[in-house]
């Protein structure tokens, strides 16, 4: 009765509903009639039968992705039971093909399709090769459906049907000769036995012969395999391409887990933003101290630091304000992102080689190669650096009283705890003149009796007046602490390279392909060996052999030694020089030309390819877009490190001098970087040539302030307290930093990890220079059999121009003034120039090309 009355009542509702709508609908009508009338669709379902549009439906391509790979699992499994099954399921086969009325029940657990499947392709048609018409279905189903390839398909298929072929036929061979037909043709299949049955009636055994010389062309063509030693490099580099697969897909991993942790972080600081009550919060909350492994996982996720302006109190006194180190979160980002190279429309790819080989890496050089660990690095007891309340309480009022016994009032003061130095951020009352500060420097050192302190008047970028004061108890950088930082780790530089803390104590991260080249300087024993160390540990731990090459000097013979064991891994040196580690004066000058040659071979390069730096070039041949064969290569970046250049200049002079100022001028935009150190900053080492074209500057404790303006082109390095305290000078900035120390058992730990894996057969070489042997150009007699090989070319360019000059021969025909100055003297001696008068150009003597070619018969 229940349920009656309830239906009873949904009628009633429903009539209500629809009486409604009716009336709704009459009160319209006169609306709608007042409209223009349009022809409205028909709603009813349709289906467009047009095969093009059904192809490129999205859901079709899915449903028939997935209908060939439940195919190939449907003939996979049909294969293998044909393999135990098939002579048991070949009655009912028969009788089915026989049209019998009733087969009985086959073994195959497909039934009677599956077992007249295996039957066809393996029995009758290809045999056990009929396995390769599989993963052709099941890869194809599988980008269809998942818009994903396993594997590249064009490829799979193409060898997959040749050698389902081939197989078939070279199986087909071995049955024949054995007569095994009846027994093993699900060996090779119809195929293959009926093609050697045919090849045996016309060449008989040598049917063999003509199957294997098809898969030699087929391996040649396809493979692109040219000689013998390609075929091995083949199969050496298939073996190591599933290596390199692996480490892809960790990496993808690591990185997915970065984005997401990255995302997470971006929630909690937007989180941070939005909460009002955050600032009330922090005002009660007080970092007194954190350990340096919690610092390093808790920055990330701080938020942005929330300052408080310092006022003065009621009773005019100033109050100091302290930032520690903890307070400032260290940033894991490139300050200058890297923008990305856009490939030209108009350079062509070439598609077939990408698709059969991929992009090129050059990693796969020394496939197996492994970066630096961490745990080859010493873990250091540094602490912090230990300055107290009161130290900084009474710092700061000997600033102030100082300053006001001479009259200078003083709005704020705040501190921030470095490593090395403390710096006090001072903002003078209106009216004081910045330069009146500056002349104080030594009063302050007094009152505080403090050795270096150092004043920026005013401080770039802020509007206030810094005054660094070194701290009693200084605090260790050790190198596994910046090594091991997110920043480093997670510099995307072409060349990065950490060299220790800011006064801020921010771990300091930069690019030396930027710079483009380093100037260092520093009186002996403040650092500038461990400073050299730590760049090209730096390097050592980021960059692959492939990707990078060291051309070291050390005329102290001493100091870069370490780095021999790394010779077949990272080192350049000359062709047929005993050692890569260049100390002897007269290798250098030739080694320094070598790197020149080498710069102009580069360019040539740049030039053919339609680039305008490395990283372009680079960029084109990893995309196949350069032809080996026409003599392009990836070309790895040089850096050229020289420890005592002011050793170099007294013993080699203007021989030095010149290939280093064409090296700093042009090498930058072909990856040839130059790191030059020297203990004596005078203007006799560190010339206006080669100053010029080196922005960066890096100084260590100097002995005074002119070889600190000689360096920096400002005061302040005579004022540093050595021990890796330095001044890195990159235009118009100056920055404050703590070299990390790096011991000398560490940088040899490094070396030995790197030296004991697998290298190239050698140092990586740089082109040969002919140059004097004897280092000079003194005049001697001439001598028509020992004469200079390009005496002929050398003679004919100078009687062309009618200028007897040792530069028009070095920059025509591109040699060392050493050489060039040699055959000047040759062409003297031979009366085709005149003596040296000075400055001036040399008499030619010769005034046609006709009397000099008579003359050089005669030689």
């Amino acid at each position: 009765m229940i349920s009656i009355l309830e239906v009873l009542n949904l009628k009633l509702k429903s009539k209500n509903l629809q009486s409604t709508n009716i009336l709704t609908m009459a009160k319209n009508i006169s609306k709608i009639a007042d409209r223009p009338k349009e022809r409205k669709p028909n709603k009813q379902l349709s289906f467009d039968f047009n095969f093009k549009n059904l192809t490129q439906n999205e859901q079709f391509k899915f449903i028939v992705g997935v209908l060939f790979m439940l195919v190939a699992a449907f003939m996979l499994i049909s294969f293998f039971s044909h393999l135990f099954t098939g002579n048991t399921d070949q009655s009912e086969i028969d009788a089915a093909l026989a049209n019998a009325p009733k087969p009985k029940k086959t073994a195959n657990p497909f039934g009677l399709y599956g077992a007249k499947l295996s039957h066809l392709l393996i029995f009758e048609l290809f045999g056990w090769s009929a396995f390769l018409l599989i993963p052709i279905l099941f890869v194809s189903g599988f980008k269809m459906s998942f818009k994903r390839e396993l594997i590249a398909l064009e490829n799979l298929t193409w060898q997959a049907l040749f050698y389902m072929f081939w197989f078939s036929c070279f199986f087909g061979f071995f049955v024949f000769m054995l007569d095994a037909q009846a027994t093993l043709s699900n060996v090779c299949g119809g195929i293959g036995y009926f093609i050697n049955q045919s090849l045996y009636g016309v060449i008989g055994w040598a049917s063999i012969l003509v199957i294997m010389f098809v898969l030699i062309v087929f391996c040649v063509y396809y493979y692109g395999i040219d000689s013998v030693s390609k075929l091995s490099d083949k199969l050496s580099s298939s073996t190591v391409l599933q290596e390199a697969d692996d480490e892809d897909e960790e990496q993808e991993e690591t990185v997915e887990k970065d984005i997401a942790s990255a995302k997470n972080i971006q929630r909690v600081r937007q989180d941070f933003q939005a909460s009002p009550s955050v600032e009330e919060e922090l005002e009660d909350l007080t970092i007194d101290h954190v350990d340096n492994h919690d610092e390093e996982n808790i920055r990330p996720y701080l938020p942005p630091v929330v300052t408080t302006p310092t006022t003065k109190s009621p009773k005019g006194e100033i109050s100091l304000t302290i930032e520690n180190a903890e307070d400032i979160p260290e940033s894991i980002t490139e300050d200058e992102e890297e923008t990305p190279i856009v490939l030209d429309e108009k350079d062509a790819v070439n598609e077939e080689l990408l698709k059969k080989f991929g992009l090129y890496d050059p990693m796969l050089d020394l496939p197996h190669y492994k970066f630096p660990t961490l745990d080859l690095m010493k873990e250091y007891d540094t602490g912090k650096a230990n300055v107290s309340q009161e130290e900084l309480k009474a710092n700061s009022d000997k600033i102030v009283e100082t300053l006001g016994n001479y009259g200078i009032g003083i709005a704020s003061i705040k501190a921030t705890i470095g490593p090395t130095v403390t710096l006090y951020e001072i903002i003078p009352d209106a009216g004081v003149r910045i330069s009146k500060i500056k002349n104080l420097e030594d009063d302050i050192a007094l009152s505080l009796a403090a050795l270096g302190i150092r004043i920026i008047a005013p401080i770039p970028g802020k509007g206030t007046i810094g005054i660094e004061v070194p701290n009693k108890n200084r605090e260790m950088v050790p190198v596994k602490m910046v090594i091991g930082s997110e920043k480093f780790q997670k510099s995307t530089a072409d060349l990065p390279i950490v060299l220790g803390k800011t006064i801020s104590n921010e771990i300091f991260v930069t690019d030396l392909a930027k710079m483009p080249h380093l100037l260092m300087a520093g009186a002996t024993g403040q650092g500038k060996s461990v400073g050299l160390n730590m760049i090209l540990t730096s390097l050592l731990y980021k960059k692959h052999p492939s990707q990078l090459k060291f051309v070291l000097v050390d005329p102290k013979k001493v100091e870069l030694t370490l780095f021999n064991k790394i010779e077949r891994h990272f080192l350049a040196m000359l062709p047929n020089s005993a050692e890569a580690i260049i100390t002897d004066t007269k290798k250098v000058v030739h080694t320094l030309n070598s790197l020149c040659i080498e710069m102009d071979n580069r360019y040539n390069l740049l030039k053919d390819a339609g680039c305008r730096n490395l990283k372009e070039y680079n960029v084109k041949f990893i995309n196949r877009r350069l032809n080996p064969e026409k003599g392009h290569y990836f070309m790895p970046y040089i850096v050229l490190v020289i420890d005592e250049l002011a050793d170099l200049m007294m013993t080699a002079g203007k021989e030095v001098e010149q290939p280093i100022a064409r090296l700093a001028q042009l090498a930058r935009a072909i990856g040839i970087h130059l790191v030059i150190a020297t203990q004596r900053p005078s203007v006799n080492v560190i010339t206006g040539t080669i100053k010029a074209n080196f922005p960066a500057r890096l100084s260590f404790k100097v002995t005074s302030k002119i070889d600190s303006r000689t360096i920096l082109d400002t005061g302040g390095a005579e004022q540093l307290v050595g021990m890796g305290d330095m001044l890195l000078s990159t235009g118009s900035d100056i920055i404050r930093l703590q070299c990390a120390f790096v011991d000398t058992p560490e940088v040899d730990d490094v070396c030995d990890f790197i030296g004991n894996q697998q290298g190239y057969d050698s140092a990586y070489m740089l082109p040969e220079f002919e140059g004097d042997n004897e280092g000079g150009n003194d005049k001697a007699e001439f001598d028509a059999s020992n004469r200079d090989p390009f005496f002929d070319d050398a003679a004919r360019l100078i009687v062309t121009h009618q200028q007897g000059s040792t530069s028009l021969i070095q920059r025509r025909l591109k040699l060392g003034y050493n050489r060039a100055g040699r055959l000047i003297d040759q062409l003297e001696a031979a009366g085709i120039v005149g003596v040296f008068e000075g400055s001036k150009a040399r008499e030619v003597l010769v005034k046609d090309i006709d009397a000099l070619e008579r003359l050089l018969k005669e030689l």
